[in-house]
C-alpha cells in the first residue's frame, strides 16, 4: 500500500511538474527575465562579497520618470503618482533645510545656533516614512564637517565629523512589541551613519569603499569654481503677527525650469547591510551659506552641504512592456517584453509592480474581439497561458466592411433631433447660474459654465452659499489629490511626534542637551516646503490651536503663491486677524477637527521608534536612545477632513478650490493623556480634478455620473485621465458583439468629439452625433465562402 501512495505520489508531482514548465516553454527569455536573475543572485548574506556592478541595475530599469518640466503640462498617469510624490517629497526636505538653516541671517547674531536639533533631524526622517507608506527610507547626508548642530553644549560654530540621519521602515512580524505576529508597517528603526569608527572606511559614506552610495555622488560634494553665484535664489514675503513684513531671500536647490532640474534619480540599487532591498533613490541638494560666522560676508558663498535622499522599493515600481510608440519613448529595459499578438496592440496597466502581466492587449484598428470576449485581453492572463492556449487565442478578428469617415456635414432631421432633444430634455430649457447645480437632471455644460464664470471681479455678486459647493461636485478628489494631502500628513505626523518624544526639559549624561522647543522660522518654513515642493498645492497652513504654540496666543504660518511656475512667495501668520469673523479657530473644519479630536484618541495610529544615536560628538558609534523602544500616536490619511468646494472670494488665492486639513496631537501640561493641538491644511485647485460622466452605482456621490452621451444599446463608458474639469474627459468603447465601422487610428469615439456633436444637435447645427454608434459585428469579410455556395445550391436544388 505505502509502495502504491509513493507511486501515486511521484506520478502527481511529475504531472504537476510537466504541467508547470509546459506553462511556460513557449516564452523565450527576455530582459524581464535577466533583471530577475540579477535581483535574485543578491541577498543579504552575499552582497558584501559581491562584484559592485552586480549591485546596481542599468538605468533603463526604471522608465518614464516623472519630468518636472512636464506636471503642469501633460498628465501623469496612475503608474507613475508614486514616483512623482516620491520626487515631490524630497524636493519639499531640500527646500525646508535650505530655507532653516539660511535663516539665521533674518535673527540676532547671537553665540548660539539656531539650527535644529538632532531630534528634530530624527523624527523628520521618521515622518518622511510613517505618512506615506510607498516611501521605504528617508535621510539627509550632510558633507564632512559642514553639519552645525544645537545638540552638544559648547558647541556653537563647531562641525560634526559625518551626520547622516536615517529612517527606514522595518519588518515587525517579529517584534515583540506587537502579539497578533502581524507586519503593521508602523515600526521605524532610526540610525546616525555618520557615526562610526575613524579608520573604517568601508562605513564612511563619502568615501569609494562604501559600496551603494551613488546618492551620494550625485551632488557631493559640491565644487564650486569660479563663480560664487551658482546656486538658485527664492524669494519669500513674510507679514508677521505684528504686521511687520520682511523680505527673505534663501539659496536652495535649482528650479524646476533648470537643467538639471531640482531632484536626480539613482539607478536601482540593492542596499546593501542596511534595508537589503532593491531600491531606486530621489536626490535633491540642500544649500547653505559657507563657511559660518567669518564676519565677512564677502568669503561666504552658497553652496550644496547635504543631500536630501527619498528611496522606494524598487518591486512596487511598474514596468512598461508594451513597445516604444509615440508618447511611449525609450529608454525603457522591458519594451517590447508584452506579449501581445499582431491583431492586438498593448495598453500598459497601472498598480502591477515589478512583475509580469502589467497590461492589455487591445485589438488594432480594423479589428475587433470576438463575440465571446467581453474585455480586452489581460496580460496577467496571457503570461500564464499554455502555448496551446496561446497560440490559438487571443486574436482579434478583422473587420470586413470599413466605412470612412464624412467628410461633409449636415444638420440633423427634424424627427431625429426631435428624439435627442425629448431624451436629453434638460438640454433644452436648462437652468443657469447657480441654479444649474440643483436641477433634477445635471446639464454638465450650465453646471461648468456657472463654475468657471466665477472670478474674483464678479464673486462678491454671488450668494455665499452659491460660493460652496455640493461635495459630489468633487468626486474621486480623495484619490486624485491622495498626494497632497500626504503633504500635510507629513507635517501634522512630524509635529506630533516631536511634541510627544522631545522633552525640552530632559537632560542627559554628558555633553548631550535636549531639543529646543519647536520656533517659529522652523514652522514657517515646514509649512513653505509644502508649497514649494508640489506645483498642485496653492496654500499650506499649519494652525496651532490657542495657547498650544511655545509663547504664543494664536500661532498660524500661511504660505501660498499667485500664480503657477514661480519663485517668488508669499507667507503670512494668520494670528494677526483677530477678529470674530476672521480668527482662523472659528474655520467650520477647523472647530470640525477639534470636537471630533476632544477626546477620544484610540483610532489614532502608534508608531513604534528604535532610535540608534551617536554616542558624542565625535560619533565613534552609535548607541539606543534612552527610550528604546519608543511610540507615539499621530493621525492617518482617513483621519483628516475633506471640506466641501468652495470659491476663496476676497482671500489670499481666489478660485475653486478644496482644502484638505489633518490633526496633530500632543501631551496635555502634566502629560498624562493626548490632546488637540491643532491642524496642518493644504489647498488645492478643483479645477485640476478629472470629472467622471461614466454611470455607476446608485449610491456613489458623483455630481458628473451619467451625464455621457455614449449610445447605451452598443457601446460602453470609460473614463480618460487628464482631460481636467471639462466635459468629454470619456470615450465610448464598443460592447460585446459590436465593432467600431470607421478608418480610423482609434477604436472608440471621443468624448470630446461626441460632446461637441451633441451641442451641435441641440443648437440646430451641422452634426454627425447619429454616426457615434457602433456596428452589430457581422461577417469577418465580405463575400460567399465556397462551402456557402454549394449549401446554398443544395437548398434550391432540395426546393425544386
Amino acid at each position: 500500500m505505502e509502495k502504491i501512495n509513493c507511486s501515486l505520489l511521484a506520478i502527481s508531482l511529475c504531472a504537476l511538474l510537466w504541467g508547470v514548465a509546459g506553462q511556460y516553454e513557449w516564452q523565450i527569455r527576455d530582459a524581464f527575465d535577466e533583471v530577475r536573475g540579477k535581483m535574485d543572485k543578491i541577498n543579504r548574506e552575499n552582497c558584501y562579497i559581491s562584484h559592485l556592478d552586480d549591485l546596481y541595475l542599468s538605468e533603463d530599469s526604471v522608465s518614464h520618470h516623472p519630468d518636472v518640466k512636464e506636471i503642469n503640462i501633460n498628465p501623469v498617469f496612475p503608474n507613475r503618482t508614486a514616483m512623482l510624490h516620491l520626487h515631490n517629497m524630497a524636493m519639499n526636505r531640500a527646500f525646508f533645510w535650505s530655507f532653516v538653516l539660511q535663516t539665521r541671517f533674518i535673527r540676532p547674531a547671537i553665540n548660539d545656533t539656531y539650527d535644529p536639533g538632532m531630534m528634530y533631524y530624527f523624527l523628520s526622517a521618521v515622518a518622511d516614512v510613517a505618512a506615506n507608506p510607498y516611501i521605504n527610507a528617508s535621510a539627509i547626508y550632510f558633507s564632512p564637517n559642514m553639519s552645525y548642530t544645537s545638540s552638544y553644549r559648547g558647541f556653537f560654530n563647531k562641525t560634526l565629523p559625518r551626520f547622516a540621519p536615517r529612517a527606514f521602515r522595518a519588518d515587525d512580524f517579529n517584534d515583540p512589541v506587537h502579539l497578533q505576529k502581524i507586519s503593521t508597517m508602523n515600526t521605524f528603526i532610526i540610525e546616525d551613519l555618520g557615526a562610526f569608527e575613524p579608520d573604517s572606511l568601508s562605513k564612511d559614506y563619502t568615501s569609494e569603499f562604501y559600496r551603494t552610495n551613488e546618492w551620494y555622488k550625485v551632488w557631493l560634494p559640491d565644487r564650486v569654481e569660479r563663480r560664487h553665484d551658482t546656486k538658485t535664489t527664492y524669494q519669500v514675503e513674510i507679514r508677521y503677527a505684528n504686521n511687520t513684513n520682511e523680505t527673505f531671500t534663501f539659496h536652495g536647490p535649482p528650479g524646476n525650469d533648470e537643467t538639471p532640474g531640482p531632484v536626480n534619480w539613482t539607478r536601482p540599487y540593492f542596499d546593501c547591510g542596511r534595508l537589503s532591498k532593491w531600491l531606486v533613490g530621489a536626490v535633491s541638494p540642500v544649500a547653505d551659506i559657507y563657511p559660518r560666522h567669518t564676519q565677512f560676508r564677502h568669503i561666504e558663498y552658497p553652496t550644496y552641504t547635504a543631500a536630501v535622499v527619498m528611496e522606494m522599493d524598487y518591486e512596487r515600481i511598474d514596468i512598461n512592456q508594451c513597445p516604444p510608440s509615440p508618447g511611449n519613448d525609450r529608454p525603457n529595459k522591458f519594451a517590447s517584453t508584452a506579449r501581445c499578438k499582431e491583431t492586438t496592440e498593448c495598453e500598459p496597466l497601472d498598480g502591477w509592480g515589478f512583475r509580469r502581466g502589467g497590461y492589455q492587449c487591445r485589438c488594432r484598428p480594423g479589428y475587433r474581439l470576438p463575440s465571446i470576449v467581453r474585455r480586452p485581453y489581460l496580460g496577467e492572463i496571457i503570461e500564464r497561458a499554455t502555448s496551446d492556449q496561446y497560440y490559438n487565442n487571443f486574436d482579434c478578428s478583422k473587420i470586413g466592411w470599413i466605412q470612412g469617415l464624412p467628410s461633409e456635414l449636415e444638420k440633423a432631421p427634424a424627427f431625429l433631433r426631435a428624439v435627442y432633444r425629448d431624451r436629453y430634455h434638460e438640454y433644452v430649457q436648462a437652468a443657469t447660474g447657480p441654479a444649474a447645480l440643483h436641477a433634477p437632471r445635471p446639464n454638465v455644460y450650465e453646471m461648468l459654465n456657472f463654475i468657471r464664470g466665477v472670478r474674483p471681479d464678479n464673486c462678491s455678486r454671488y450668494n455665499p452659499s452659491d460660493l460652496v459647493l455640493n461635495g459630489d461636485l468633487a468626486f474621486g478628489v480623495e484619490k486624485q489629490l491622495e498626494n497632497q494631502a500626504k503633504m500635510a500628513l507629513r507635517l501634522a505626523n512630524f509635529i506630533s511626534a516631536f511634541l510627544q518624544v522631545s522633552d525640552p526639559q530632559e537632560v542627559f549624561s554628558g555633553n548631550r542637551v535636549a531639543d529646543k522647543p519647536l520656533t517659529e522660522d522652523q514652522m514657517i518654513g515646514e509649512t513653505l516646503a509644502i508649497v514649494l515642493g508640489d506645483s498642485k498645492i496653492w496654500s499650506a497652513g499649519t494652525y496651532w490651536d490657542r495657547e498650544k504654540f511655545p509663547n504664543r496666543t494664536y500661532f498660524a504660518p500661511f504660505a501660498y503663491k499667485t500664480e503657477l511656475n514661480v519663485r517668488k512667495f508669499r507667507l503670512e501668520d494668520l494670528a494677526r486677524l483677530n477678529s470674530t469673523e476672521e480668527v482662523y479657530t472659528n474655520k467650520p473644519w477647523f472647530q470640525f477637527l477639534k470636537q471630533r479630536w476632544s477626546s477620544n484618541f484610540d483610532s489614532l495610529e502608534q508608531y513604534f521608534l528604535k532610535m540608534n544615536i551617536r554616542d558624542s560628538e565625535a560619533g565613534k558609534y552609535l548607541k539606543h536612545y534612552e527610550r528604546f523602544p519608543h511610540w507615539y500616536r499621530a493621525a492617518a490619511l482617513r483621519h483628516g477632513h475633506w471640506t466641501q468646494p468652495y470659491y476663496d472670494c476676497g482671500g489670499r488665492v481666489p478660485q475653486w478650490a478644496v482644502t484638505y486639513a489633518a490633526p496633530f496631537f500632543g501631551w496635555d501640561s502634566v502629560k498624562v493623556k493626548l490632546e488637540f493641538k491643532g491642524a496642518v491644511a493644504v489647498t488645492m485647485s478643483l479645477l485640476s480634478l478629472d470629472i467622471n460622466q461614466c454611470p455607476d452605482k446608485y449610491y456613489v456621490s458623483n455630481a458628473f455620473k451619467g451625464t455621457d452621451k455614449c449610445d447605451r444599446s452598443s457601446s460602453y463608458c470609460v473614463p480618460i485621465l487628464g482631460r481636467g474639469y471639462e466635459a468629454g474627459g470619456y470615450k465610448c468603447e464598443c460592447l460585446q458583439g459590436f465593432e467600431y465601422p470607421f478608418e480610423d487610428p482609434t477604436t472608440y469615439y471621443d468624448g470630446q468629439i461626441v460632446e461637441a456633436e451633441f451641442q451641435n444637435i441641440i443648437l440646430d447645427k451641422e452634426t454627425r452625433i447619429d454616426m457615434f454608434k457602433c456596428r452589430l459585428a457581422g461577417a469577418a469579410a465580405l463575400g460567399l465562402s465556397p462551402a456557402l455556395l454549394l449549401a446554398l445550391a443544395a437548398t434550391l436544388v432540395g426546393l425544386r
